[in-house]
């Protein structure tokens, strides 16, 4: 016999309140790992199924003077300049972006913390507006914001579109990790801080010789999986103009006539690249949030 519980199978018989049942995995916070824990769950032989996809692609296409396996010689011919001038130039971008991101961030971060009101105040405000924001909206106003060139006295200083492209890309960046050190530091339990001031340790003291060193560990899976995300962002870089993967495909299928039958193959291998990136920095990313949870 199956028992009816009122205010859950049935109409309630009263105005009570009902306390549903304690769903362990319906925690309504937003998961920072989201992006590594869907790539770490895709089993190892994925990209060799993303590879198979792309040679499996009907060996001869609908033109008659264009086969499929003219598009691939085409790919091969054109494969160590994408790679190397390509490819090579989207790490380079994320390795920039990521590096003033995290400069900045954990400047932000703990401008979070402090006991200025003033500073905790603006910190939060330009964590949010950021963080808030559309990379590619980010992207357009660095670019016309920035000007092309800094002249000092008699020096021209170039700004190339990377460079823009580089600030545009650590913006969010910044946002998010200011939010990854805020998060980290006051994950720390209070105890920590009171048992600092009660040795006479000042805050700055407390701050970087006891709580920082604490967090450091506890920052690391997020800021690779922040990493992972940024670098699958930079294709974006090639609407302000900037000469990386995306944009050299472009211009490597023109060159090769812009026959329809070069769109699955040349664009795949972009696909391909980022994943083989991409996906052992998330499989790492998981491993390290396992090896540095807090075990209760």
């Amino acid at each position: 016999m199956i028992r009816r519980i009122p205010g859950l199978d049935t109409k309630a018989a009263t105005d009570l309140a009902v306390l549903h049942p304690f769903d362990p995995n319906g925690s309504t916070a937003p998961d920072g790992l989201l992006v590594s824990r869907w790539m770490a769950k895709l089993p190892l032989w994925t990209p060799l199924a993303l590879a198979a996809l792309i040679f499996a692609w009907p060996m001869a296409a609908l033109a008659q003077n264009f086969t499929y396996g003219d598009a691939f010689d085409t790919l091969l011919r054109w494969m160590p300049f994408l790679i190397k001038s390509g490819f090579l130039f989207n790490v380079l971008i994320s390795f920039f972006a990521m590096l003033i991101g995290t400069l900045l961030g954990t400047a932000l971060g703990l401008g979070q913390i402090s006991l200025n009101p003033v500073v905790r105040w603006f910190a939060w405000a330009v964590t949010q507006t950021f963080r808030n924001s559309p990379w590619l909206v980010l992207l357009f106003i660095v670019l016309l914001a920035f000007p092309f060139e800094i002249v000092i006295g008699t020096v021209i200083i170039p700004v190339p579109d990377w460079m823009k492209a580089v600030v545009g890309l650590s913006l969010p960046v910044m946002a998010n990790i200011s939010e990854i050190v805020r998060g980290a530091v006051i994950s720390v339990p209070t105890a920590q801080w009171e048992a600092s001031e009660s040795l006479a340790f000042s805050r700055t003291q407390t701050l970087w010789r006891i709580i920082l060193p604490q967090c450091f560990k506890r920052m690391i899976p997020p800021w690779m999986n922040w990493y992972a995300i940024l670098t699958m962002a930079t294709p974006l870089c090639s609407l302000l103009g900037v000469e990386e993967l995306l944009t050299l495909t472009r211009q490597a299928m023109e060159g090769a006539d812009n026959h329809p039958e070069l769109l699955v193959p040349f664009y795949s291998f972009a696909l391909l690249i980022f994943f083989l990136y991409c996906y052992p920095i998330a499989r790492l990313t998981i491993r390290l949030e396992r090896r540095f949870m807090v075990k209760l």
